[in-house]
């Protein structure tokens, strides 16, 4: 059973994904909450599998909330799923610096958003290559200053060029074929990179290829 927290200040929203939630029956909706700081203290309470978190609330926002989450030793089997009505900016980006597992904007389809709620209670990839391309662009139109992150040097070149194809929105399936590699170890590199970098999830180590200097993005 997945469990999943709300944590969204507008209640006809959130009344809305529990319903389209709890029809399901691999999934449960543990709480609800209207703001961040409810949220955390509801999270500490149930430690749900996933987090769906409003990226803009009252009292502390999806950004802050997302941030203390990660920061918590006690909350790291939660997934935080970022949603938002305003697609690709600088305030997703922010949310997976902080720590977010990916984000789904607000008006998706229901079974995209069913899928994904699944994806991320996996641990594996939620940002689609589609979504992963337009994230990217976002970013390199407002760089960073990159420098080389600590636990660079600790991968081997294989996990180097695995995590660098996961940056471009690749699937373990479609990295294995770029490698020439099964699945299993194409995830097998993935996950050691994962620990290497102390990442929490697959959405942090696409953060980690760019800010690092590992994947350098081409402009149009």
């Amino acid at each position: 059973m997945i469990r999943v927290l709300l944590i969204d200040d507008q209640p006809l929203l959130r009344s809305g994904f529990r319903a389209l939630l709890d029809a399901e029956d691999d999934i449960e909706v543990v709480a609800e909450a209207g703001h961040g700081k409810e949220g955390l203290a509801l999270a500490r309470q149930h430690l749900p599998d996933i987090a769906l978190v409003d990226i803009q609330m009252p009292v502390m926002d999806g950004i802050e909330t997302t941030r203390q989450i990660a920061a918590d030793p006690s909350l790291a089997g939660v997934h935080v799923v970022i949603l938002t009505n305003y697609g690709l900016d600088e305030y997703v980006f922010n949310a997976l610096r902080a720590g977010a597992a990916g984000f789904l904007v607000k008006d998706v389809e229901p079974d995209d958003f069913l899928h994904s709620v699944r994806v991320a209670a996996r641990g594996d990839a939620l940002l689609a290559p589609s979504i992963t391309r337009m994230l990217i662009s976002q970013y390199v139109a407002k760089p960073l200053g990159a420098e080389v992150a600590e636990g660079l040097e600790e991968l081997t070149n294989r996990e180097r060029e695995a995590v660098a194809l996961a940056a471009q929105g690749l699937s373990n399936d479609e990295i294995s074929g770029r490698m020439v590699i099964s699945p299993l170890t194409a995830k097998t590199h993935i996950n050691r990179a994962m620990m290497k970098l102390h990442a929490r999830d697959r959405a942090q180590l696409v953060v980690f290829a760019y800010e690092s200097g590992l994947v350098v993005p081409r402009k149009n």
